[in-house]
This record gives C-alpha cells, sequence and structure tokens, in this order.
C-alpha cells in the first residue's frame, strides 16, 4: 500500500520508482516477489480495477476518494479478481484493518461496502461463466 501511496501522490507508475520504493522497503526475496506482483498487477489492470471500485462506491469518483482508501482498495480488488489462491474474505479482512489503521474513521466501513460489491460481482461473474459451460 505504501508503494501505491507514493507512486500515486508523485503521479509516477514508473519502473524505476517501483524499484526503489522495493530497495527502500528492504523486503525478504519472497515479500518482494509478491509486492512486485501485486503492484505490477494493480498499475496493469488499474482501469478495470477502478471501474469496478467506482460502480461499487455509491457515487463517489476514484479520484475523490482519499489517497489510503483508493490505493487499498485497489490492492484489495486486485487479490479478488486476479488472485485465486488467496480467500476472498482474507483480502477483504486485510483492507478493512489497514483502512482503519492508516485511513479515516469511515475508512473501514467504506472498504468493507466496496469490495463486498466486488466479490458478489465477481462471484456471479464466475458462476454465469460455471453455468454457461
Amino acid at each position: 500500500m505504501q508503494a501505491l501511496f507514493c507512486m500515486d501522490m508523485l503521479k509516477n507508475e514508473s519502473g524505476e520508482l517501483m524499484e526503489q520504493l522495493s530497495e527502500m522497503l528492504k523486503l525478504a526475496p519472497d515479500i518482494q516477489r509478491f509486492y512486485m506482483t501485486l503492484i505490477k498487477g494493480v498499475l496493469e489492470n488499474k482501469s478495470r480495477i477502478d471501474q469496478l471500485i467506482e460502480k461499487f462506491s455509491s457515487n463517489w469518483k476514484i479520484n475523490r476518494m482519499g489517497c489510503v482508501d483508493r490505493n487499498i482498495l485497489r490492492i484489495a480488488a486486485y487479490e479478488l479478481l486476479y488472485c485465486p489462491d488467496i480467500p476472498p474474505k482474507v483480502s477483504i479482512n486485510e483492507a478493512v484493518d489497514i483502512g482503519k489503521l492508516y485511513g479515516t474513521e469511515e475508512s473501514g466501513a467504506f472498504i468493507n461496502g466496496i469490495l463486498d460489491g466486488i466479490y458478489q460481482y465477481q462471484a456471479a461473474e464466475t458462476k454465469k461463466i460455471e453455468n454457461s459451460g
């Protein structure tokens, strides 16, 4: 979240900044791989992720959301959509906890509501695909 927050605030999504932030965080090799997967995955799929966040955010535009909430939502939405090995409840609960810790008083409920909507939507889409095949 720190890296995406920084990239968002600086309006710089370069690989160079991603590497600099990684070095600054001094991550263990296994965590480094997961970090890079998450950051690259969010950035590569940001348009779709942001569309879904806006769809379930009760008329909040992504650029009007707090930077902390926005990037917590992006990471968790990426996990919900593209990381089938991470249980959805884990992604949602971690995002809510991080939101409560670093966001505003309302962040936890705000994040939970949006991610629950994305999760329900994704589950319905998956069910449609399974039933049509």
